[in-house]
């Protein structure tokens, strides 16, 4: 696929989920260039159409996006359930599991992925794998890094520690804290390494999502139109 068709899909993926918010929601917002394409297609329905809806972002960075696209804002602390979360993924699986986090915003993204009724995930046609296996990352608190890198080379990873792109030094996420890139080769049990990488002291997060196929609906895009996947 050219570039111009990778821009396209992404469109047409990041379109067809903002359709599918209605008048009233409250929308948790991810962070990735498809949901930015939703949040383009959202700030045209609430100034043509007079949608409203509440956004609930994941980062700053989608805070920031949001805000110039005239979406308003609030926090799950005023919306602890929302009605719908549009995000990206890494990679997708047939059984819906994820890897997400390229953006460092693996913790938040959960957070809001559990609080929504219904989740839409935006992606290319190449996201769409047999087998996960792309580098799992892990939200790390910076006091616990040695340690949880230790751990994770016990269950078969290799992780390295993000560096900043035009800064020195570590990535630090909204949340203060670090990210390890892990890479376990194929992922044969997605929820059980979830689940071990969970009970590490001082790991945070992962970005294996498994606990959410259920609700979440992906829409790949492509670049003349769109195919929806879901297990309900």
């Amino acid at each position: 696929m050219t570039a111009a068709g990778q821009v396209e899909s992404k469109r047409n993926a990041g379109y067809r989920a903002a359709a599918m918010v209605e008048d009233g929601m409250a929308v948790g917002l991810g962070t990735g260039s498809t949901v930015f394409f939703a949040m383009e297609r959202l700030g045209e329905r609430i100034a043509r159409e007079g949608l409203r809806i509440t956004g609930v972002p994941t980062s700053y960075q989608a805070a920031i996006r949001a805000r110039r696209y005239g979406i308003p804002l609030s926090s799950l602390d005023e919306h602890p359930e929302l009605d719908i979360a549009i995000d990206g993924a890494d990679q997708v699986d047939p059984g819906l599991n994820l890897i997400k986090g390229r953006g460092a915003a693996l913790l938040r993204e959960k957070c809001v992925c559990d609080a929504a009724r219904e989740v839409i995930i935006v992606v290319g046609p190449t996201k769409m794998v047999d087998t996960l296996n792309a580098p799992v990352p892990v939200e790390v608190l910076p006091f616990g890094v040695a340690g949880v890198s230790r751990r994770l080379s016990l269950l078969g990873a290799a992780p390295v520690l993000r560096e900043g792109v035009k800064k020195d030094g570590p990535v630090v996420t909204d949340n203060g804290n670090f990210i390890l890139d892990c890479g376990f080769g194929a992922i044969g049990e997605p929820r059980d390494l979830e689940a071990a990488i969970a009970a590490i002291p001082g790991a945070l997060e992962c970005g294996l999502f498994t606990a959410y196929k259920e609700k979440i609906t992906v829409i790949v895009g492509e670049e003349t139109g769109c195919r929806v996947v879901s297990l309900h």
